[in-house]
């Protein structure tokens, strides 16, 4: 990741932990950065994926993990019937729209965080053939776990992107920066 990732506040572990987290978002934004709707639903490689898609999952799993450790239902359910959906923009859907939308996730998944007692603390993990039954994980697993699912998917942002139009990730921080001093 071309970005420098500031040290927390001696101690502030969740605060560690969610600036590296935004640090990967940021690797995945930046990706879609300057595009157009449909340049960013293009599939420029032999996956299915998309930028638009891949934006459009991680912000749901996002929302999925933050409803899971609040103990909540789930905002949108996916089967093995529409798993697919999470990584394509439907009717009515913008990248716009789903970059507002996942930050409204992140700054959630923030508060949540930094309103949890301690790092310790638990929940249980949902069913799956693939989670041993009645399976709990800390806030911690949640944290480390959302860093891995983002930087898996900035991963594949990065040779989409690269793909799309030869942008690197490093010309991109360089737009990102430029624009944000303009």
């Amino acid at each position: 990741m071309p970005t420098y990732v500031p040290a927390e506040a001696h101690g502030d572990e969740a605060g560690a932990l969610l600036a590296v987290l935004e640090a990967q978002r940021g690797g995945l934004r930046r990706a879609v950065l300057g595009l157009t709707d449909d340049q960013a639903n293009e599939r420029p490689s032999a996956s299915e994926l998309s930028l638009a898609g891949l934006v459009k999952h991680v912000a749901q799993t996002e929302q999925s993990w933050l409803e899971n450790a609040q103990e909540r239902p789930h905002s949108i359910e996916r089967t093995q019937d529409t798993w697919h959906l999470s990584f394509r923009l439907e009717d009515g859907e913008t990248l716009a729209g789903m970059l507002t939308f996942w930050e409204g996730v992140a700054r959630r998944t923030e508060e949540f965080i930094r309103s949890v007692p301690s790092l310790n603390d638990t929940f249980r993990l949902p069913e799956a053939p693939w989670y041993p039954p009645q399976a709990r994980q800390s806030m911690r697993w949640l944290l480390l776990h959302l860093i891995e699912e983002m930087a898996r998917h900035a991963g594949h942002a990065d040779i989409l992107r690269e793909s799309l139009d030869g942008k690197t990730a490093f010309v991109l921080v360089d737009e990102e920066r430029a624009a944000q001093q303009g």
